[in-house]
């Protein structure tokens, strides 16, 4: 008899695939995720059983799944949606979820994503450990003593968790470089675009999307469609990176610093000092206001008026 679970996470891989042959990612991506679904179809064990028995191991140990490929699968199974999927579709809300993890209303998960970038409960859940909730009001030992007993429990896992490891962020001048080729292809108009959800009520697509990889790193990069980024102006200025990480799918944002020592150039939030490091020892700087990226706003900003 065929799993249920596994019919309905093959059916959100086989939309990932199709979203990203859409969006002319690279093609073996393209085909994990395919052979992932069919292997789903095949598959006379349920996903559900697997991930909480044997957890993340036992989805890994699968035919033809990756870390990226059994974290989705798990996603799936626990929350029954998948974070890159609603993305992909141009449907992505993160306030709306945050908001559902308990004692983080909307107000405070808006805040959480628009200061820490936390998109995720996953991420939501690395915060909780590696000391980024600590700067939020209102976040002491024992409300988050309490958020992380419920994200265990809501994320099907209760272990410890320690801090992120510095190992599992890209260097800056990696980050720049993706950045860079966003910026310029979007400016030629080079990329396939989506219409988001958010803050689109002509349903227009215009938010362009770039899949690209750099060594063993796949990224995926969109201007920032966040309520901040509309109210401040800087929706073709503000680039948000999705990328492969060792605990599941990371993110950062690239901006134009306006003040400083680094004003005017690309800088990724939270990463300034090493930023600043990568500007001291490399010539030429990675695109800054001018140029391409003027372009590139004003073929956004075009698109929405």
């Amino acid at each position: 008899m065929v799993d249920r679970v596994n019919i309905e996470a093959a059916n959100r891989l086989e939309e990932v695939a199709r979203l990203l042959e859409d969006q002319r990612a690279n093609r073996f991506r393209v085909e994990a995720y395919d052979n992932a679904a069919r292997m789903l179809r095949r598959l006379e064990r349920s996903v559900a059983a697997i991930d909480r028995e044997e957890g993340l191991d036992g989805l890994k140990a699968l035919p033809g799944v990756g870390e990226t490929i059994a974290r989705a699968i798990h996603q799936l199974v626990i929350g029954g949606r998948l974070p890159m999927l609603e993305r992909l579709r141009g449907e992505s809300d993160p306030v709306t979820l945050l908001a559902q993890a308990p004692g983080i209303g909307r107000v405070l998960a808006e805040r959480l994503h628009e200061d820490l970038g936390i998109d995720t409960l996953e991420e939501l859940e690395a915060a909780a450990y590696d000391g980024r909730l600590a700067g939020i009001a209102g976040f002491g030992p024992k409300r988050l003593a309490g958020l992380r007993d419920a994200l265990a429990t809501r994320l099907g896992r209760i272990r410890e968790r320690r801090a992120e490891s510095g190992a599992d962020e890209p260097p800056v001048s990696e980050i720049l470089d993706v950045d860079r080729e966003y910026r310029e292809s979007a400016a030629r108009g080079r990329l396939p675009t989506i219409a988001p959800r958010r803050f689109n009520p002509d349903h227009k697509a215009w938010l362009p999307v770039l899949h690209t990889n750099r060594a063993n790193r796949h990224y995926s990069a969109l201007f920032s469609n966040t309520a901040r980024a509309h109210q401040m102006g800087r929706t073709a200025d503000w680039v948000v990176l999705y990328y492969d990480g060792t605990r599941g799918e990371r993110q950062c944002t690239v901006i134009t610093s306006q003040r400083g020592p680094l004003e005017g150039k690309r800088i990724v939030r939270g990463r300034e000092a090493q930023c600043a490091e990568y500007y001291l020892h490399s010539s030429p700087a990675p695109l800054e206001g001018g140029g391409l990226a003027a372009g590139a706003a004003r073929a956004v900003e075009t698109s929405l008026t």
